[in-house]
């Protein structure tokens, strides 16, 4: 079973299948939701505007790629779906809607990272660089700080920075840390981060990564 329905919902976690009871959400939308929701919309009108050439060509890209199902397991998808999929990254990313699909070449995930979390400073930096940045998006993800005792919060990290061709220096991310999630405490001193790579061109992301950071007050701060 998937899916919810009277008042249930079947889920899935490290592989064991259970039913539990059906999550309706506070029903306030986040600014960060509304672009989201507006984007998607937008694709939909885009997609009903296509060729019935460029929709095949969508719908055979698609027989060679995979999605994941609501319990997680794989699952092919619609050519809608891929166009989806792409296209709401070269948007995220400042680009144009692609009408034709892409030769798609696949996106190294990135490595770890070395995360500085204090009062004086708050920066991100990738312990090692890919091969070639062109036209690559670092998307950096965080939590709200959490308690000592949280020890895996990577779920509850949302974006806070895109980063046009990353390199080997120093990310200053405590400006965008704070716009959105608020200035961190020793009471909630943890953060929890994903990362990954977006091709601009293609829309293709990578693997995601995960960090962990920890606020700490040095001395004079």
């Amino acid at each position: 079973m998937s899916g919810s329905a009277k008042g249930v919902t079947a889920a899935k976690m490290k592989g064991r299948k259970y039913i539990k009871n059906r999550g309706y959400g506070s029903g306030v939308r986040t600014s960060d939701q509304a672009k989201v929701k507006s984007v998607f919309k937008m694709l939909t009108t885009k997609w009903k505007s296509l060729t019935s050439e460029q929709i095949l060509a969508w719908n055979k890209l698609a027989l060679s790629q995979e999605g994941r199902s609501v319990l997680g397991t794989k699952a092919k998808i619609s050519g809608s779906n891929l166009f989806t999929r792409l296209n709401f990254w070269v948007v995220t990313c400042g680009g144009n809607v692609m009408v034709t699909p892409p030769s798609l070449v696949g996106v190294e995930s990135p490595s770890t990272a070395t995360v500085v979390c204090t009062n004086n400073a708050f920066t991100f930096k990738l312990d090692q660089t890919i091969s070639d940045s062109g036209g690559i998006y670092l998307l950096i993800e965080a939590s709200e700080g959490q308690s000592n005792g949280v020890s895996r919060a990577y779920s509850k990290a949302t974006q806070i920075k895109l980063v046009e061709e990353p390199s080997a220096e120093a990310i200053n991310i405590k400006a965008d840390y704070e716009a959105k999630n608020g200035a961190l405490s020793a009471a909630a001193p943890k953060v929890f981060f994903r990362y990954y790579y977006i091709n601009g061109a293609t829309g293709e992301k990578s693997g995601e990564m995960l960090a962990e950071a920890k606020y700490t007050v040095e001395a004079g701060g």
